[in-house]
């Protein structure tokens, strides 16, 4: 099981509808896109998974929606506070040397920022579309922002012209399973960031299970443990 982590709060802030930045300083060495913590919210006794949005010296960042008492618990902290949490956990992106398109929706921005900076850091040309219900709720920092409609009838114009040779997500799952069905459309290499509530956050309770395809078989996955980031094409969507 994950060391767990004791870290301080150096930074807390809102950025769109009921959405908050938090920057948490520790003694990390290293993380990267696709990755996420799981945060002590006490007196909830289950931690709450977020993903991570950038990593630099030691200090994490995620962001968080309000949805319920961990949420809140989190707002009400202030800069300095002690935060108990486990992490990096989890599989990330695997970076390729590709054109890469970036696909993100809601609070599923979060990864795919990162994963923005992790490919720029290596000279990789990318395009970020995100996708948001409402202007209230947009977060920055996309190449391309959708309000009020879905990314996915955007992907095949995107594709034609900026002609990706690789797709990353992260959202819910109806365009996980759309963005995977895009790719295979356009017979492009996909892989998804998967959202789920954990329970463990480390694959012993088996609460996020899911099928995927492996040597030919289908087989069970844990989203927390073997993921969160899957080849879309190995999915069995149920």
């Amino acid at each position: 099981m994950k060391k767990i982590q004791k870290g301080s709060i150096k930074k807390i802030e809102k950025i769109a509808l009921d959405t908050f930045v938090l920057e948490i300083s520790s003694n990390i060495q290293e993380a990267h896109s696709g990755q996420f913590i799981s945060i002590l919210c006490p007196p909830k006794t289950l931690r709450r998974p977020f993903s991570i949005k950038g990593f630099k010296d030691g200090v994490i960042e995620v962001f968080f929606k309000l949805k319920g008492e961990g949420t809140n618990y989190i707002k009400s902290l202030k800069v300095g506070d002690s935060v108990d949490f486990m992490g990096p956990l989890g599989q990330g992106f695997k970076i390729e040397n590709k054109k890469s398109l970036l696909v993100g929706a809601g609070i599923g921005i979060a990864p795919m920022l990162f994963l923005k900076d992790e490919l720029n850091a290596a000279n990789i040309n990318n395009f970020l579309i995100t996708g948001f219900k409402a202007q209230s709720e947009v977060i920055y920092g996309s190449d391309k922002t959708v309000i009020g409609g879905s990314v996915i009838d955007f992907l095949p114009e995107i594709i034609e012209k900026f002609k990706p040779e690789v797709i990353y997500s992260c959202g819910p799952e109806i365009v996980l399973k759309l963005v995977g069905k895009t790719a295979q459309e356009y017979n492009l290499d996909a892989q998804i960031a998967m959202e789920k509530v954990f329970a463990c956050q480390v694959g012993v309770c088996r609460g996020c299970v899911i099928k995927i395809l492996k040597d030919g078989k289908v087989q069970n996955a844990t989203i927390c443990h073997d993921g969160p980031v899957f080849d879309a094409k190995a999915v069995v969507w149920e």
